[in-house]
């Protein structure tokens, strides 16, 4: 099989009826087409160009090849415009799938952030398109290739995707003024948060799901947690569900910082469990996102922060974005 760059010199001189027009066309000499002809004969076994002191002629066999070589060339012309675009798309265009905490209180920073970093360097900025949903289904979402860039907080690495951690955050337990345990001098302890009923999220989320990867490393992995009071499918709706005096929930610090501060919500002391949790990047493919938007708003991200000194537990107090060793 001839190569495409063979076969463009074989078109030229089908199209301009000799070997010297097709050199002139190409900017090339008459020797180096002559050349590039009998070298695609050679590995073909195909006569393609009849040569005699009055000119050069295609042979019957000649016109079909041309008659092929033209489609080929036109099929691979139409190739490299798509993969152009693809690739203009991956530098401009990035699909962003994240958990509602990061989505709702991390993520609008770092893209207004990122915006006026691009803006000062005269840059043009990215069309990011944002989901904002449950951590499992960010993970969903990266698999199926919906989205280039994903954000979790769940506590693990999920299987067959690279990561960052992008940041730490804290599960507070939370309830309203008037609830008894807005009284109590003693904190909460492992136990007895595990036999309450809790307002919570839904099944998915990463907040429901490291409480209970807290509470079993915190009373054994064969604890069992009292069912939820409810479940609701947004951090917006347990929120409301606790001010209303339904009940207990387990929130993200960064939610709160408003309804703490004010004395809307009472923040309740734990002890005997660790609610810190980590916040990823997650991408499939290469240990790096895809060169593009994806890769400078990960670089940006993890730009802004120095990096954490060591691992294990985290201080208690709000997320940070920090830079570690990719997954």
């Amino acid at each position: 099989m001839p190569d495409l760059a063979a076969l463009q010199v074989f078109l030229a001189v089908a199209l301009t009826g000799s070997l010297n027009a097709a050199a002139r066309e190409l900017g090339v000499s008459q020797q180096a087409v002559s050349a590039r002809i009998t070298s695609i004969e050679k590995q073909t076994g195909v006569l393609l160009v009849n040569r005699t002191p009055q000119g050069s002629t295609l042979t019957a066999a000649g016109v079909s090849v041309a008659e092929w070589a033209d489609r080929l060339l036109n099929s691979a012309t139409e190739l490299d415009a798509g993969l152009a675009a693809l690739r203009h798309d991956r530098q401009t265009r990035l699909r962003v799938s994240a958990s509602l905490t990061v989505a709702e209180q991390l993520l609008p920073r770092w893209l207004v952030s990122l915006h006026a970093a691009g803006r000062n360097r005269g840059q043009d900025s990215a069309q990011i398109t944002l989901t904002a949903t449950n951590s499992d289904r960010v993970v969903d979402d990266i698999r199926s290739g919906a989205a280039d860039l994903g954000f979790i907080e769940g506590p693990r690495v999920p299987k067959g995707l690279r990561s960052r951690i992008v940041g730490y955050d804290q599960l507070v337990l939370i309830v309203r003024p008037d609830h008894p345990w807005a009284r109590r001098r003693r904190m909460i302890g492992a136990a007895e948060l595990s036999d309450t009923p809790l307002i919570s999220r839904e099944e998915g989320s990463g907040t429901r799901d490291a409480l209970s990867v807290a509470l079993r490393s915190a009373l054994g992995p064969n604890s069992v947690q009292a069912p939820p009071m409810m479940a609701l499918s947004t951090t917006s709706a347990v929120r409301a569900a606790v001010l209303a005096g339904a009940g207990p929930a387990v929130l993200s610090e960064l939610a709160l910082t408003d309804d703490l501060a004010s004395g809307r919500l009472t923040r309740i002391g734990v002890t005997g469990i660790d609610l810190n949790r980590t916040l990823r990047a997650v991408w499939i493919g290469a240990r790096n996102p895809p060169a593009g938007a994806a890769r400078d708003l990960l670089s940006h991200i993890l730009a802004q922060h120095p990096a954490e000194p060591a691992p294990g537990p985290k201080p208690h107090g709000p997320a940070r974005a920090v830079q570690v060793t990719t997954v």
